[in-house]
């Protein structure tokens, strides 16, 4: 392959993408082509499931939030039937958007431009001076919406597909660590409640996406801050470690650190603290679950990446939102566990330790992220290496397929169901 016939470079809605991705290697130009990444938006985000936000964010009748599907502007809504709305921020009449605050309560949405009105769960309301348009009947005109809404464990996906797979068949083996998730509260729901962080980072959303499961990368991209907060995080992420990088199809993968946490046998050891300084969260957890709750504050929470933006790193969740090739925010929070207000507030600090304006973690991978991007526009190499316990993956009870704590798995398995999204329907 020559310099002057590099694909992707001026790769249109046919981008050659079984030639661009083979199975130990990606092509530099699927990060920063922006042909391809209008491709994405039509063929992943527009089409597939993605994750939107969730019910606790409009915990009652009429609550509104604003959020976004892609570069989509979606107010995400609960009418006064308890029913989720997404519904897309762009006014029937001349296009203007309808709702400006960030979140609210309202059972309507008033364009400012030209006064058309909407219910809040999309329905055209009326508009003035109707004389204007016949004066008979009203225009059969509404805000746009999302076709399919979908609810796991209150986190709302949305699909601008009118039919394919259901929201548990897109969910699949990533449904497992949602609901490990879930188990940690007393009371069997997750919040989010504390506020989200925007982070701006001038790459493509793919870089994160391939981070947020490597366990490569921490033990030298981490290293001062596990240093200095004498933290055995770092362990848990090396040639040694009995944990395991998986592959849970469709994109989905995970780093299970439960090997670990099992082998240590320390409740609470995963957030890195004792049953001792958490008396009445334990004790909840024991009325809730009985003698299951010493395996559960064992095993602690996941570290997934649900396909293809939604990010749960234990105690914070990412919504990854692409807006260009090589600019993407990622919108953060940290977990609340609903009847748990002990480690709710820890939650919040250790979140903010980590991803907050001055934290440490996110800060660190931001740079590599922006400097991949820098990187990857280069002439030289072409290709993204991705080989890393190939030769060691194997597959574990569930027919699923695992690597080493720093193998590249998960990262595999992205790019395989990438390549099967990007292809499908289109002649090869």
């Amino acid at each position: 392959m020559t310099l002057t016939d590099r694909p992707g470079r001026a790769a249109g809605p046919a981008a050659p993408y079984d030639e661009l991705i083979q199975p130990e290697r990606v092509h530099g130009s699927l990060y920063t082509s922006p042909e391809i990444f209008r491709d994405e938006l039509e063929q992943i985000f527009y089409r597939c499931w993605v994750y939107v936000g969730h019910v606790s964010e409009i915990a009652e009748p009429n609550d509104y939030v604003r959020k976004n599907i892609g570069p989509q502007d979606v107010i995400m809504t609960r009418g006064h039937d308890g029913q989720v709305h997404l519904l897309l921020n762009r006014c029937a009449h001349r296009g203007n958007l309808v709702c400006e605050a960030d979140r609210g309560n309202s059972s309507s949405f008033r364009c400012p431009y030209h006064g058309w009105t909407y219910r809040n769960n999309g329905d055209m309301l009326g508009y003035p001076f109707p004389q204007g348009y016949g004066g008979r009947g009203r225009l059969n005109l509404g805000l746009g919406r999302v076709p399919r809404v979908g609810v796991y464990q209150g986190f709302v996906f949305g699909s601008f597909a009118e039919d394919g797979p259901s929201l548990h068949e897109h969910l699949g083996e990533a449904k497992g660590e949602i609901d490990r998730l879930v188990r940690l509260s007393p009371e069997g729901e997750v919040q989010l409640t504390a506020g989200f962080l925007k982070h701006r980072a001038r790459a493509n959303w793919k870089l994160l996406v391939e981070n947020e499961t490597d366990g490569y990368h921490p033990q030298f991209v981490h290293a001062s801050i596990f240093s200095v907060a004498e933290s055995g995080i770092g362990a848990l992420y090396g040639e040694k470690s009995t944990a395991v990088t998986r592959n849970l199809g469709n994109g989905h993968s995970e780093n299970d650190l439960r090997p670990e946490f099992r082998r240590l046998a320390t409740p609470l050891g995963w957030f890195g603290t004792t049953e001792r300084k958490m008396p009445n969260y334990v004790a909840a957890m024991k009325d809730r679950y009985g003698d299951a709750a010493q395996e559960i504050l064992i095993e602690g929470a996941p570290h997934v990446m649900v396909f293809p933006n939604l990010f749960i790193a234990e105690i914070q969740l990412f919504q990854i939102q692409p807006l260009a090739a090589d600019l993407t925010v990622q919108h953060v929070t940290a977990v609340q566990l609903k009847g748990a207000p002990e480690m709710n507030a820890r939650m919040v600090q250790q979140c903010i330790g980590s991803v907050g304006p001055a934290g440490m973690l996110l800060a660190d991978d931001t740079e590599m992220y922006e400097r991949n991007q820098v990187g990857v526009a280069e002439l030289r190499p072409e290709w993204l290496d991705i080989r890393r316990g190939v030769q060691r993956e194997q597959v574990d009870e569930r027919g699923l397929t695992i690597g080493g704590a720093t193998d590249e798995t998960g990262m595999r398995g992205f790019w395989q169901h990438y390549k099967h999204l990007m292809t499908k329907g289109r002649a090869r």
